[in-house]
């Protein structure tokens, strides 16, 4: 009876010691968490992860779980990359503002960085109007985004959309075995 109780005392007692490990080596979102929102490393400005390059990466401050001290900085704190959405300056909501009400003069396409197909919507008039309504929407569903490549500046938990293409990278490649 006295070694069971023992064996039961042991499993339900709180431990309260740290664990020393290589915070960079946490694998679960469980057992730490990115960014650390103490910190604010949110940018005003952008609505994205401060620092944010345009390989949409960004070295953010993160908190390890309860018990857990990393052995970079000896404490519960570490530096990790994670992916983001970079950013130029283009705004969403602008954007769809130009395209409903100036679409048809090609100002939304000069605003993002098509020179050619804003010229093109300015000589025919948006398109007889087929042009700019199919922008509305392209737009509207962040699938006609800024010539440079960044992302729209949304708010950081609005309508973000990640867009999947099909590339030579995604498709599916025969295996030997099939």
């Amino acid at each position: 009876m006295f070694p069971v109780l023992l064996l039961l005392l042991f499993f339900f007692a709180k431990g309260t010691h740290q664990i020393n490990v290589d915070c960079n080596e946490l694998q679960m979102m469980g057992q730490f968490m990115c960014p650390d929102p103490a910190r604010g490393q949110i940018d005003p400005k952008t609505q994205q992860l401060a620092g944010c390059t345009k390989e949409g990466r960004a070295r953010v401050w993160c908190i390890a779980a309860n018990e857990i001290n990393c052995t970079e900085t000896g404490n519960a704190t570490f530096t990790r990359e994670v992916p983001c959405k970079w950013t130029n300056g283009y705004h969403l909501d602008t954007t769809l503002l130009l395209s409903v009400f100036l679409g048809m003069f090609g100002v939304d396409r000069f605003y993002l960085g098509y020179p050619g197909i804003g010229l093109l919507k300015f000589c025919t008039l948006g398109g007889m109007f087929l042009g700019q309504l199919i922008d509305i929407v392209l737009i509207a569903l962040q699938v006609v985004g800024p010539a440079d490549g960044s992302a729209y500046v949304i708010p950081y938990y609005g309508a973000g959309i990640h867009i999947v293409r099909s590339d030579n990278t995604t498709y599916r490649l025969p295996r030997d075995d099939w």
